[in-house]
């Protein structure tokens, strides 16, 4: 039984509240024998859940089953309890491997599904993908990836303009894969096609993308207005200005943000040179861009970090940071039964932060990962 804490629920946050829990899960009535656990002026948020997550550690879900698991324990001490691990642009013969890889680990419990980014993105929004190695959206291959994952598949990243791209939107829906437009130069009338297709996520909105115009509106406008699609944020101040975040909030409304990491090896590391994919990156004062070409590559962030810029610089309300980072991720995936918020029934995934949002304790399906150290 943990009390004393400031403990966010669906309905709001209840203060001076308790938690109790059984086993794996959270239980509306402590046993008998429950241990207390006083966390007075500390809050107690829901484990969070990253569906967009390259790796950590100084590792990545391109490696090795050793170096995914690195790369999941890195990520689950700051907090993600709930993990998609994500792909990069590589050979399709290489993506097929690694997708077998990924679906025994996510059959495990380790990951939570696969969330393939590339190949199939436009070459004028490429990023930090490999150009020579990107191909038009074939359903025939996009059906490869998700055979190759065995049912572990959550989400697959499209340039939904190029050919193929609305007939690879609806063979995901057919599948109950989630269909996310990203790495695209499609204009406002094209994603809206796609959105009407079936695609319900935006992979991290305003990056390679077309910027907002007032003659030409681009994607970004046809994402914000849809309710029925869930835009990806990266908040660790490098990928997105406050105001551009502030506008996201205020046009999709919390309940259709879902906070990212798109973090790659050196998240929970240090600077230094990595590998993306086939791709050199360089990490300078937590900032990873291309060797070549200089093109941010993905993060070095983490949810916790993620969590405590949303309400210190960006002033959001704890309640708001929880939905984004795992109400509304969990309920994408499908998940919310089981994770996303504190209810009863559901997995003890949480994680306790102290008065300034700094982390402190994650407590995974019952087990503390990280253990506070409370006086």
């Amino acid at each position: 039984m943990l009390t004393g804490a400031n403990v966010v629920l669906p309905t709001g946050t209840v203060r001076n509240g308790r938690l109790a829990i059984e086993g794996r899960r959270i239980t509306s009535t402590p046993p008998a024998d429950a241990r207390l656990i006083d966390v007075t002026g500390h809050w107690l948020v829901p484990g969070f859940v990253d569906i967009h997550n390259h790796g950590g550690g100084g590792a990545s879900f391109s490696g090795t089953a050793e170096q995914i698991l690195t790369a999941v324990h890195t990520h689950r001490v700051h907090g993600t309890t709930t993990l998609v691990a994500s792909t990069v642009t590589d050979e399709m013969d290489l993506l097929v491997r690694q997708a077998g890889l990924l679906s025994e680990l996510a059959e495990q419990g380790d990951i939570a599904g696969i969330h393939f980014e590339g190949p199939f993105i436009s070459p004028c929004r490429k990023g930090a993908h490999s150009e020579k190695l990107l191909r038009d959206p074939d359903p025939a291959e996009v059906r490869k990836l998700i055979d190759a994952a065995r049912g572990k598949a959550k989400m697959v990243t499209l340039a939904t303009e190029l050919p193929g791209g609305i007939d690879s939107v609806r063979l995901l829906v057919e599948h109950g894969v989630l269909a996310a437009i990203g790495h695209t130069d499609a204009g406002y009338e094209q994603t809206v096609e796609a959105i009407d297709a079936g695609a319900t996520v935006a992979t991290h909105l305003f990056n390679a993308m077309p910027a907002l115009n007032h003659r030409a509106p681009g994607p970004i406008a046809a994402l914000l207005e849809d309710e029925r699609v869930t835009v990806e944020l990266i908040n660790d101040g490098v990928h997105l200005h406050p105001a551009a975040l502030e506008l996201a909030f205020h046009h999709a409304g919390a309940d259709r943000v879902a906070f990212i990491t798109d973090a790659m090896d050196a998240a929970g590391t240090g600077d230094g040179r990595y590998m993306l994919g086939p791709l050199e990156v360089e990490v300078s004062e937590g900032v990873a861009r291309l060797v070549e070409g200089g093109s941010i590559a993905g993060s070095t962030l983490t949810l916790d970090r993620a969590f405590q810029r949303a309400v210190t610089v960006d002033k959001l309300s704890v309640e708001d940071a929880v939905t984004a980072l795992s109400a509304n991720p969990a309920r994408l995936l499908g998940l919310f039964d089981r994770v996303g918020s504190l209810e009863p029934g559901k997995d003890a995934d949480l994680v306790l932060l102290d008065a300034d949002f700094a982390l402190k304790g994650v407590m995974r399906q019952g087990e503390w990962v990280v253990a506070p150290q409370l006086p």
